[in-house]
């Protein structure tokens, strides 16, 4: 199955670009601990909803940022941290380019195969692609803020903020 999220962040391209790979996987929503000797696979929080909140920790493996083409993508491959029977693995691509002078889009598209065989894509349809779609949409809406709080701090730090001579 194909799930994409997608917003845009009122910041140029290479602002948001050096936000992002200034320290990789550090962006992670609920970032908790990392993992492996080289830390490209950390604990995030991952999920959906704003009254009731569902979270899972996933294990996230974040791979090297590739630039091209007038955007960076960022390889990603999240997996539950148990139940992975019930929450397939999902693998995608957090991705960054420009959509205007000073607007930058941030998206991920991801892919996930359903588990259960028939009976699980029958349950995807019915509602758990709807789980995914949200999953990835906070993600991409976690992701964003944390690059908006990032730009806002520099702007601070290099005193450009608003009031500020």
């Amino acid at each position: 199955m194909f799930v994409r999220s997608f917003l845009e962040i009122p910041a140029p391209y290479t602002a948001v670009q050096e936000a992002l790979l200034d320290d990789v996987g550090s962006w992670l929503p609920g970032l908790a601990d990392s993992a492996g000797a080289s830390g490209e696979a950390r604990m995030a929080d991952v999920g959906f909803g704003h009254a009731v909140r569902v979270d899972r920790k996933v294990l996230v493996e974040v791979g090297m940022p590739v630039r091209g083409d007038g955007r960076t993508l960022v390889p990603l491959r999240w997996k539950s941290e148990s139940s992975e029977a019930l929450f397939p693995a999902l693998d995608g691509e957090l991705e960054l380019a420009p959509v205007g002078p000073g607007t930058t889009q941030v998206s991920m598209t991801a892919r996930y195969t359903p588990p259960f065989g028939l009976l699980g894509r029958v349950a995807d349809r019915a509602l758990l692609h709807r789980v995914a779609e949200a999953s990835v949409k906070d993600f991409v809406d976690n992701v964003a803020a944390v690059i908006r709080d990032r730009l806002a701090r520099e702007d601070r730090d290099d005193g450009n903020s608003p009031g500020r001579p």
